[in-house]
């Protein structure tokens, strides 16, 4: 996609620090238990997972925001939690990671979004969800605009994470990009199904295959396919750029100038795909927020999400890493 030299990877890294990036979206909690399975259950021909571990991250648009801190950012976390033991929880979380939670907005009509995960000798066994998708009320939807509002002189740029669990409202989205153009942030978008073509005239719209073949009805199998379906979603939301991922086959860019871009995907391993696509959101948005073109905040998002497939569960990009691991792959390429 674009070739960096080392003393281009050290200035883009030298100017992440304390950029304010509101992410705006579906929180949640990831929680998972670990452990090991040697028998099944007497009770129905299930297996029985002796738990060792348990622990509980920051998931969805919190994931996001995580990774911004990881990134070196400062995270503006905007989204809805229930009045339960979830949302406590949830601040806890992100008091222990050192940014803020004033963003958040109780809603004692639904719960917290929580997603527990049971995994078994590195394999998942079941997920549950405890989750209200049912859209936010108009009176929640305002004081999030409000708080936006608020803060919008510090914001360097907007994500829109949605989950489709019903933060994200056609109306809310609307407003939320009237901001941002109005301020001239940039706004970039992962998105669901749902709202998949509410998103217009924003600075990259982020989907994945599966989004798209969903949102387009047919399937995207070549790299020609995917341009054709990647160029079609940028007439039709206005989009100045879309990022098309593709899994193993990389990511796709289509720019606002009409160049296209195909990049191999960098990952050496696939233990665990969950929390990919939140960690390539922040690494693009922060990028560009800092200054790169479109095409190196790509390349990097494109490494960041190769790193994290290879840790089982979600975890934010370290960034030292991501350096390290950009400067060898650009390395290899310049020796």
């Amino acid at each position: 996609m674009v070739s960096l030299s080392q003393k281009r990877i050290d200035e883009i890294f030298s100017k992440l620090k304390n950029k304010h990036i509101a992410v705006i979206g579906d929180l949640m909690i990831d929680r998972y238990f670990l452990g090991t399975v040697a028998r099944l259950s007497p009770e129905a021909p299930v297996p029985v997972v002796e738990v060792k571990e348990e622990s509980n991250r920051l998931g969805g648009a919190a994931n996001v925001a995580n990774n911004i801190a990881s990134l070196g950012g400062i995270p503006i976390m905007i989204g809805v939690a229930g009045n339960d033991q979830g949302a406590v929880l949830l601040k806890k979380l992100v008091g222990e990671r050192g940014f803020p939670s004033t963003g958040i907005v109780l809603d004692p009509t639904r719960p917290t979004t929580v997603k527990s995960r049971v995994i078994a000798h590195n394999q998942h066994v079941v997920r549950i969800d405890q989750e209200d998708t049912t859209e936010i009320d108009t009176s929640v939807q305002e004081k999030i605009i409000l708080f936006l509002q608020e803060n919008i002189g510090i914001i360097d740029g907007i994500i829109l994470e949605d989950y489709n669990k019903g933060v994200l409202t056609r109306n809310l989205v609307r407003e939320i990009i009237d901001i941002a153009k109005k301020h001239k942030k940039v706004i970039t978008v992962d998105p669901k199904f749902n709202h998949f073509f509410d998103y217009t005239d924003v600075t990259v719209f982020k989907p994945n295959r599966k989004e798209s073949e969903e949102a387009l009805g047919r399937r995207l199998q070549s790299i020609e396919e995917a341009e054709k379906a990647a160029r079609e979603i940028q007439q039709r939301l206005h989009a100045e750029n879309v990022l098309l991922t593709m899994s193993e086959q990389g990511m796709l860019l289509i720019e606002s100038s009409g160049e296209s871009s195909h990049v191999e995907t960098t990952a050496r391993k696939v233990a665990d795909v969950s929390g990919a696509g939140d960690t390539v959101i922040a690494t693009l948005t922060m990028a560009l927020v800092s200054g790169t073109s479109v095409r190196e905040a790509a390349t990097l998002a494109n490494i960041a999400g190769g790193i994290v497939c290879g840790e089982v569960g979600i975890m934010p990009i370290n960034p030292v890493l991501l350096q390290t691991t950009a400067s060898d792959v650009f390395g290899r390429e310049q020796r």
